[in-house]
């Protein structure tokens, strides 16, 4: 045992504190990677070449959106289940025959892992 400004280190007191400090780290490490997905989703979104979603909706950050698609605010009150905002994104003529929005899983204009990318980024608006 060694004593160092008043506090007794022990090697059960190490490993409470060494344990405590670990759950914190992986839910750091989770939210970065999150972040990332995000980020990544936004890129994709963004791009004028993919996603292109500003060519149709307003979206904070975005430069030059359209205005033909409804802006995407609220996502979560909107689209409370990704899994619905997903199947949105993947082909919207299911919910509505007569839309615009390009089916882009079914026309293959985005990859599954992209959608699931822009979902997370729309999602967390």
């Amino acid at each position: 045992m060694q004593r160092r400004t008043g506090i007794h280190l022990t090697a059960a007191s190490i490993l409470v504190l060494a344990g405590s400090l670990g759950p914190a780290a992986v839910q750091n490490a989770v939210a970065a990677e999150a972040k990332s997905v995000i980020e990544q989703g936004r890129e994709i979104a963004f791009n004028r070449k993919k996603g292109n979603c500003l060519a149709c909706h307003q979206i904070e950050g975005g430069t030059l959106p359209g205005n033909i698609g409804p802006p995407l605010i609220g996502m979560k009150a909107r689209f409370p289940d990704k899994a619905r905002l997903r199947a949105q994104i993947w082909d919207a003529t299911v919910n509505n025959p007569n839309t615009i929005m390009p089916p882009f899983g079914r026309h293959r204009i985005l990859s599954e892992e992209e959608i699931d990318k822009v979902v997370e980024f729309i999602h967390s608006l």
